[in-house]
């Protein structure tokens, strides 16, 4: 398997994010499977340098080198619906983008955008809590502005203000 780290700076990005945390079984399975689906993944008919990593048993990443092909459409529709039959089949919801993945000491947790903001109101979550931020786009984003503080991350708008 390609790793992200083998990919260059501008790689382009895809992050999927578990609805729940992945057991051990799960991610073996998504590992193989995904490894078979980059070997065949093409864009007008070009073999696409791509590469994936799992992180935290809850993220599946996707990364393709665009200098050699770039993503059409198509190929986007064909990740898209491998993750939606991977999904399926284990049971997992990869397209929940209104859950948010967030850090309480060591763990990872996720919930509703909505339950999000009641945390922020009660002050279970502030400023500094570690929020991971799906829509990085490259590996240079993905390695600076995945996991960053709330007041770094689009998930500062919950916040409740102090005024």
């Amino acid at each position: 398997m390609n790793s992200l780290k083998n990919m260059p700076a501008d790689a382009r990005l895809w992050v999927f994010q578990s609805n729940r945390k992945l057991s051990d079984a799960e991610v073996n399975t998504i590992e193989k499977l995904a490894a078979q689906f980059i070997t065949r993944w093409t864009s007008h008919g070009a073999k696409i340098a791509a590469s994936f990593n799992v992180f935290y048993d809850r993220f599946i990443v996707f990364a393709i080198d665009e200098q050699q092909a770039q993503a059409g459409g198509c190929s986007i529709d064909s990740l898209n619906g491998f993750m939606k039959e991977l999904g399926q089949s284990l049971n997992i919801n990869f397209f929940d983008r209104l859950q948010v993945a967030y850090r309480k000491e060591n763990e990872i947790l996720t919930c509703a955008l909505s339950e999000f903001e009641k945390l922020a109101k009660q002050k279970m979550v502030d400023e500094s809590t570690i929020v991971f931020n799906n829509m990085v786009i490259s590996k240079s984003s993905f390695e600076k502005e995945w996991e960053v503080p709330v007041k770094q991350s689009w998930h500062k708008r919950v916040l409740v203000s102090e005024s």
